[in-house]
């Protein structure tokens, strides 16, 4: 629960006042040991803490999630079924197994205002673009989704040249010549979001070589993510819709 809504349950009488200072008391982070976790960062950047898998156990993880479960949204990322296994009877708690992405809490309601277009280059590269597409909706984005439209095979992305051209924000994502972000950029004036992802044969080095044709875009107004980051393409995708929105 962040502090708004907190303010609004006392407000509401649905909380009392001691309830809400033991709330507080525990902000703006708890040291768990293992982990300090930060109650206050919707406060801060707009979009909660997030729990990244790789390198804990699943008791860490639910451990977390006990501190965090009543105060705030949570993504997991890059979540296996046994970490899903682990949290599933926690409230609210849905697993998107082609992102490998935990989620508990309540979905956002779609705030309005154009949506946010991802676009990736072939199937493979899919758990990526879905990693980005739940994120941004779960927080309550309109998303469009257009997948295997890379550039061996041009004429699949001209078939959506208006999709892209009426998008808010482009999320762009590809392996192999990571070349994607840039031919869409030629479609619309929306800020686009480069994503490259490890997809590819050896000389690719596991992303880096999409990586770096995408640092080295020819096209202005292109902005990268680091490889196979398709959580943190989300919430970028969502600020910068806020920010529309605020206008």
């Amino acid at each position: 629960m962040d502090i708004e809504e907190l303010l609004k349950k006392v407000k509401k009488g649905e909380m009392s006042i001691k309830e809400a200072l033991d709330l507080l008391s525990e902000l703006p982070f708890k040291d768990v040991g293992f982990a300090k976790i930060d109650f206050h960062r919707r406060l801060r950047r707009g979009v909660p803490e997030a729990i990244y898998s790789p390198g804990k156990t699943k008791e860490q993880i639910k451990e977390i999630v006990k501190e965090m479960v009543n105060k705030e949204k949570i993504f997991i990322t890059k979540a296996d079924d046994a970490i899903y296994e682990e949290l599933k009877y926690f409230p609210n708690c849905r697993y998107y197994k082609d992102c490998k992405m935990v989620i508990i809490g309540k979905k956002e309601e779609k705030k309005g205002g154009g949506y946010i277009l991802v676009a990736c280059a072939g199937s493979s590269d899919l758990s990526i673009a879905e990693e980005a597409a739940v994120t941004a909706e779960e927080l309550g984005n309109e998303v469009k989704r257009i997948y295997d439209v890379g550039v061996a095979g041009i004429h699949r992305l001209i078939n959506y040249a208006d999709e892209i051209r009426k998008a808010s924000v482009v999320i762009a994502i590809a392996g192999m010549d990571g070349i994607l972000p840039t031919i869409i950029s030629n479609f619309t004036p929306a800020p686009i979001i480069a994503v490259p992802t490890s997809i590819g044969y050896g000389t690719g080095l596991n992303g880096v070589a999409a990586l770096m044709a995408m640092l080295n875009s020819c096209s202005p107004g292109i902005v990268v993510v680091n490889i196979d980051n398709g959580f943190g393409a989300g919430v970028a995708a969502h600020l910068i819709m806020e920010k529309l929105r605020e206008k």
